[in-house]
This record gives structure tokens, sequence and C-alpha cells, in this order.
């Protein structure tokens, strides 16, 4: 091999082939720089290819890795000679070498020290020492869902509806000096004011739901503000009535808190208020808006039942309302929130779920003396949210972004939906589901009849979907099975979730076609 063809294989190795979908190409650059310099690959007083011989290489603009250059030689990575190039800066490894070298030496393993040794004393029996949790449900999506031909999963990002320029925009004005003079200290236990303000004003009220400042909390997503409320309003040994089907994440947060749970049925009016369980229950938990998983809307006079419920036996009901917005068909109802006149209902809402569930924005509207506690119990959780997202945020609503996100949102939803339906009903005539009218999942059973309550079961040839559900992943097919949001350990093993908000529209027929030549190879399974 010549020695310029050595060269070139050298410096490909360090800078391999940029990718084009990723971060930028400076970006990308950089990163392989610093990996080479701090790993050892590159010492010190190596001179460096020029601009134009690094740009021909990874075929990329000059321009690019000028500026790369740069501004490693001013970070100390990079010492700059006029006229003889760029070289491995001489200072910068000395003192990477010293953080090391101090690392090595104080480091509890530096003479090679067995983890386990046992001269001071035994190991530690780790599973001895921690709590013991109790037996959970969860919902298993694969990390690389999105390679999948047809992943009909339910509350995942889709790139192509996210608003990405204006999010963008509001990202970068909350990062001008004067803002992050505003939100770069530590809050301690206060939420950014102008998101609580905007929340107040454009957002609630679409819910039906008047409040004040010191009636709402942030938190990190409505994960976060369930298990808040649950240590605060959930004693241990506690009865908590809940859905069945229903959230299980919910119920996880409730049994880990020591409660009791008791599940209330559904039909296609929403939970059912078992009089015979709510007189049990000291606290009712629901998601009345879109019902998880079921995705129905829970009726005005169930509403008020609840209601009357909390009020006649000192009870406290927890209103899920996770995407309520995505209301597409009919006319929304008003949050459970906002016909409470005896401040019974802790509201959790989310702008996590309408645009995207890894910005973590939840929050809490309580009276106020409830949410001082809230304040307590999270300044001792995380302190608070990430100040810098609560302030894009805040600019996203308040341009007027949210409001036009919304509506473009619920369009693509509801064509979505239409395919979907109009999909399942001509390739798999023999689910049972109720039409959504909002929300982002469409809830069924295999049942081999057309029945009326949402979790009907034990139907003749009913199809296991765990296993359909793992048939189906090996042929690109992603779907929820629904077994988990079941109370009972068991669970039932004909229903099935199908997510229309991360799959392409065209791709939403030919899914479902595909779907369906996999049922005969699932006909006659018996249930576990």
């Amino acid at each position: 091999m010549r020695s310029s063809d050595a060269h070139q294989v050298m410096w490909h190795q360090i800078f391999p082939e940029p990718d084009r979908r990723g971060t930028t190409l400076q970006s990308q650059l950089r990163v392989c720089f610093v990996d080479a310099v701090l790993d050892g690959r590159l010492l010190a007083g190596m001179r460096l290819p020029s601009s134009r011989e690094l740009a021909d290489m990874l075929a990329i603009s000059r321009n690019t890795v000028v500026l790369v250059y740069e501004k490693l030689a001013e970070d100390g990575y990079l010492e700059n000679r006029p006229r003889n190039g760029y070289y491995v800066s001489d200072e910068y490894l000395r003192h990477v070498r010293e953080s090391t070298a101090y690392s090595a030496t104080t480091s509890p393993n530096h003479q090679n020290q067995p983890a386990n040794d046992l001269r001071h004393g035994q190991a530690v029996d780790w599973h001895a020492r921690m709590c013991p949790l109790p037996a959970m449900k969860w919902l298993d999506k694969p990390g690389d869902w999105q390679r999948y031909r047809y992943p009909f999963l339910y509350g995942q990002f889709d790139p192509s509806l996210f608003p990405i320029a204006d999010w963008r925009e509001c990202s970068r004005q909350a990062l001008d000096v004067s803002s992050i003079r505003g939100w770069a200290p530590d809050a301690i236990d206060s939420d950014n004011a102008s998101l609580v303000d905007q929340l107040i004003k454009r957002v609630l009220p679409r819910r039906g739901i008047a409040a004040k400042r010191e009636e709402v909390l942030l938190t990190v997503g409505a994960q976060q503000a369930l298990y808040l409320v649950s240590e605060l309003l959930v004693p241990p040994g506690s009865t908590v009535a809940v859905e069945d089907p229903g959230y299980m994440d919910a119920r996880n947060i409730f049994l880990r808190r020591g409660a009791l749970l008791q599940g209330l049925g559904l039909d296609r009016d929403g939970v059912l208020p078992d009089p015979a369980v709510l007189a049990s229950s000291q606290t009712v938990y629901c998601t009345p808006s879109h019902q998880c998983p079921s995705g129905v809307t829970l009726s005005t006079e169930r509403r008020l039942a609840l209601l009357a419920w909390a009020r006649e036996h000192d009870g406290i009901l927890i209103e899920d309302d996770y995407d309520a917005e995505m209301q597409y068909a009919g006319k929304p109802s008003p949050a459970l929130k906002a016909i409470d006149h005896d401040r019974r209902v802790i509201y959790i809402g989310s702008l996590s779920k309408t645009l995207s569930p890894g910005l973590r924005i939840g929050y809490v509207v309580a009276p106020a003396e409830v949410i001082v506690q809230l304040r307590v119990l999270r300044r001792l959780m995380i302190r608070h949210p990430a100040t810098n997202n609560q302030q894009a945020a805040a600019l996203f609503i308040s341009h007027g972004h949210y409001d036009r996100f919304l509506h473009l949102m619920r369009d693509e939803l509801a064509r979505r939906a239409a395919l979907l339906i109009e999909a399942v009903r001509r390739h798999l005539p023999e689910m049972d589901f109720v039409a959504p009218d909002g929300g982002s999942a469409l809830w069924g059973s295999f049942n081999g009849k057309a029945g009326t309550e949402v979790n009907a079961v034990n139907a003749v040839n009913t199809i296991d979907t765990r296993e359909l559900r793992k048939t189906a992943a090996e042929h690109g097919i992603l779907f929820e099975s629904g077994e988990a949001f079941f109370l009972s350990q068991q669970g039932q093993f004909n229903c099935i979730r199908l997510g229309f908000s991360s799959i392409p529209a065209d791709r939403i027929e030919p899914g479902i076609k595909e779907l369906a030549a996999l049922l005969p190879r699932r006909r006659g399974l018996k249930l576990a």
C-alpha cells in the first residue's frame, strides 16, 4: 500500500463517512475529532489534513471543515500554526493526561482490586436490602419500532406531524440572553410563570376549567403527576377504584403505594359507576375524555354520578385528561374538573401527549392547599422540571403555534382514523370495536361476534392476540395486545389496540391487510 493510501485509510478510520440524515456535519466532525483525541488515537503534535484534503476525503464542504478546525482551536484542542496547518495541541493533552492519572490513583480499583473483595467484610446483599415492589404489568415496545413497516403503536412520535420549524423558533428565543437569565438559575420549587399563565389562559379554558396560578403545578409529564398525587392522597391500605380495562401505569403507581384496587367495568358510554365498588372506595381514577385504552367518552350522566359519589361518600376523583385536545368527531365534553363544584377532582393534563412524548411536560390542577404539598413532594424528587423546556413551551403557546398545531393534528388524526376504520371493517370483519371520536388509537376484540361490551370475552374461536402480536412482529407489523390493560393477573387475551399516530396514512390499509392474512394461523388457539 502506498503511503498516500495508508494516510487516507488512517484518516477515514478517525473521520468515517458522515451520516447525511443525522446531526449537522459540523457536529459529527467535531465529535469524531474529540473522541479520537480523548481515546489516544490522535497524539500531541500530530498534524491534521488540510481543510481542502479532509473535505475531499469526506465529500463535504471545505467551509464545514474550516469552521470545525477554527472552533476546536479556539477551545484548545488544536493549535493553528500559520502557513503550516493545524496540529493537535500538546498543552490540552497534557491536561487530559493529568486528569486521567488523577482518576486512576483515586479509583477504588486502581490496584486491580476485585469489585467483590471481601477482605474488609461481606459483600452487600442488595436483594435483601431493596424494598420489594408489587407485581406490575407493562407494555413492551421495541426501541427500534421505526424500522418496522407497519408500526400500529400508540403514543409514539411522528416527525412528519411535529411542527419542527415552529418549535425550533421558540427554542431559539428561549436561548436569548435575557431568557437564559430567567430560566437558568435554580428555581428551587417554582414553575415558569409564563407557561402557567398560558395554561390558565389558553389551554385549560378549552376544557372548561378556570384556575388560578396557585392551583397549578408543572410536572415531568402526566406520569410524575400521577406519582405525586398518589404519594399525597392515596394512603397505604386505602381502596382505589380503577377502570377495567384501564391504564396500567396508574395501577402500578397505586399498587406501589400499597393501595387496594377494585375494577369498574366499561360499556359504550364509558366506565360503569358500580355502587358496590364505589361504596368501598376512597378514590376513583378515571380517563373520562378518551378512556384508556378503549377511547370511549364518558357520558354526562355518568360524570354526574361519579361527582355525586364523591360528594356523598367524601371521595376523591383523579381525572387523567391526557389527550382531550385530540377530539375530532362531535363536540368535546367538559372535563370533570369543569363541573366539580365541591373541589373533589384532581385534574392531570399533559402537553407531551399532544406535542411529543419526549417533551415531558405535564401539570396538575387542584385546590391550592393540595398544590402546596405536591410542590413539597416534587422538590424532594426533582426540585422542578427543566425550565428551558417550560419557557419554549410557553412561547410556543403564546405565539399561536399550539392552536394551529392542534387544528392540523385533529384533521390528520381524523383522516387516519377513517382509513383505519375502513381497513378494519374490510379486512378484519371478525374484530369488534367502537369507532373513536378522538385520540390516536382504536381498541377492539376478536369475539367471533359483534359484542356490545368493550371488554367482551369468552366467545367461540377467540384469537389470542399475544400470539398474533409475536407473529405479526416477525412480518414487520407492530400492535399492542390488550392483556396488560386488565386488572386481573391472568388478563384477557383477545383484545388489541391499534395506534395510528406514528404510522403514515398510506401504510394503514396495507398493514391491516397483511395483519388479516396472519389470522388463520391463530384461529382455534385456546386461551391460557
